[in-house]
């Protein structure tokens, strides 16, 4: 296994930083992941996120539970990145919540997930073009509602992580409320 740049993950020969991660100045204190996001797992994130197929939750689920036992990161709750309230209307379920649900009847962490919350409706991070457009994009876009996570190591889960832009966005939103670590677990990253 090569080793992984330990902010973003992205599979390298040392595990120094990479050349995308020495001048960003994230919150997030890094990002894991079992998969690329091509192929099979793409077309799979896609049917979950797209078209409904909820039913396959559990078995991506249990693909980050195995990936978390054989390569752990500092976590005592789990947070699902949320969706602005307008894009979970149309889509009618955010897919990192039922990851997250499924995640924690595997790992026996406790689950929150009304606390971190996106208060501004933004395009999809998918339909921005540069990593300066997606951390644009999602700036600011997300508040912790209260301070239960004050203290707290934060595992917070996505489905896909490209930039790592929303993941930050949501870290310095948990780090604003006190949360001690923040890593970012995400079924797919983009390479």
């Amino acid at each position: 296994m090569l080793p992984l740049c330990p902010k973003c993950g992205r599979p390298q020969s040392s595990t120094i930083l990479c050349p995308s991660c020495v001048g960003w100045q994230a919150e997030i204190d890094g990002i894991r992941s079992p998969f690329r996001f091509d192929g099979v797992i793409r077309q799979a994130i896609h049917e979950l996120k797209y078209r409904n197929l909820r039913a396959i939750a559990g078995l991506f689920a249990q693909w980050l539970n195995d990936y978390l036992i054989t390569n752990p990161v500092p976590g005592e709750v789990v947070v699902p990145v949320p969706l602005h309230h307008k894009r979970l209307r149309e889509r009618g379920y955010n897919q990192s919540s039922l990851l997250a649900q499924e995640l924690v009847k595997l790992t026996k962490l406790p689950l929150i997930d009304d606390c971190l919350s996106r208060e501004r409706h933004s395009p999809p991070q998918a339909r921005t073009a540069t990593v300066d457009e997606r951390r644009i994009n999602v700036a600011n876009a997300f508040s912790c509602r209260d301070q239960r996570l004050k203290g707290k190591q934060v595992l917070l889960i996505d489905d896909v992580s490209t930039s790592g832009a929303t993941l930050d966005a949501c870290a310095q939103a948990l780090k604003e409320a006190g949360a001690t670590t923040v890593w970012g677990l995400v079924l797919a990253k983009e390479i």
